[in-house]
């Protein structure tokens, strides 16, 4: 009885409908509160074997981070077990990770769970179009009025050439998410517009992904683009933050100004990536002088 009890505690708030760890300890608590009153933040930290009775609350508002001997009590306090309680080590993983090589791993574990993707369907997807760069490239080549709805003929048309899997699943997911769909009068595949909302988090990671994958493909150019075909340039200049704001602001601005051209370009027939960056290379004075 008392095994039931707990499972069916456990049960009251799904973990797998959660990305972000803290919201879902936040779900729980609240939870519990409402079902028993006497429930509370000493409550939860004497059952989880915790020595600070409101280590719950501090780590719900992200005053405290969760330690590998603390997040096996948590996982005590919350009863959690067997898969529920490996994907919450991979959502608090996922939050604690100090570097992206380590956020990536972690959600790849936490989107390859069948439960996540029920819940949360659209994270993975997203998270797989902006961290694929050919995603985004296939995408815009359906605006070539001799654009083929054949994965081999995908495949071939992009540098680097792609497989013909992977032309396939690409197909498969820009339908899946509106960003192509297919003209019902004509039956051709289009560019869409959805509109697509995801964790910040996940957004965050994806778009780290996107630029790496897209500087790479800058970087590879210098050997296998002819210099014709490309323009590649670069500029160091010393200046004030304030000039440094207003070139950022000029930058946005020359970007809007290339997309709507785009737009409005009736003969597409290549697809181009083009990366501005603009970051420090040196320290301001005053951050040397702090230190």
């Amino acid at each position: 009885m008392a095994q039931t009890r707990k499972k069916r505690a456990a049960a009251s708030v799904d973990v797998f409908a959660y990305l972000d760890y803290r919201q879902y300890l936040r779900a729980y608590y609240e939870a519990e509160k409402q079902r028993r009153v006497a429930f509370s933040y000493r409550y939860f930290s004497k059952k989880a074997g915790l020595r600070s009775p409101n280590l719950l609350k501090l780590v719900i508002d992200g005053e405290r981070n969760l330690g590998p001997d603390s997040v096996h009590k948590f996982i005590q306090g919350l009863d959690l077990s067997g898969k529920e309680a490996d994907f919450f080590l991979d959502l608090v993983t996922f939050a604690q990770a100090p570097s992206v090589a380590e956020k990536n791993r972690a959600f790849e574990r936490i989107a390859g769970s069948r439960r996540f993707r029920s819940a949360r369907r659209i994270e993975g997807a997203l998270f797989d179009y902006l961290s694929h760069w050919y995603y985004p490239a296939i995408r815009e080549l359906t605006a070539r009025a001799d654009f083929l709805d054949d994965p081999k003929w995908i495949a071939r048309q992009l540098q680097p050439a792609i497989s013909v899997a992977e032309a396939e699943r690409s197909l498969a997911l820009l339908l899946s998410l509106g960003l192509i769909v297919r003209n019902p009068k004509t039956g051709r595949i289009e560019r869409g517009e959805p509109t697509l909302t995801t964790e910040h988090e996940v957004t965050s990671l994806a778009v780290k992904n996107f630029h790496r994958q897209m500087l790479e493909r800058a970087s590879d150019s210098i050997d296998t683009v002819k210099p014709y075909k490309r323009d590649l340039a670069a500029l160091t200049v010393c200046v004030s933050e304030k000039t440094a704001a207003l070139i950022k602001e000029r930058i946005h601005q020359f970007r809007e100004e290339v997309a709507q051209l785009c737009d409005e370009d009736q003969e597409a027939l290549v697809v181009y990536q083009m990366n501005v960056q603009l970051f420090p290379l040196s320290v301001a004075a005053d951050a040397v002088e702090e230190k």
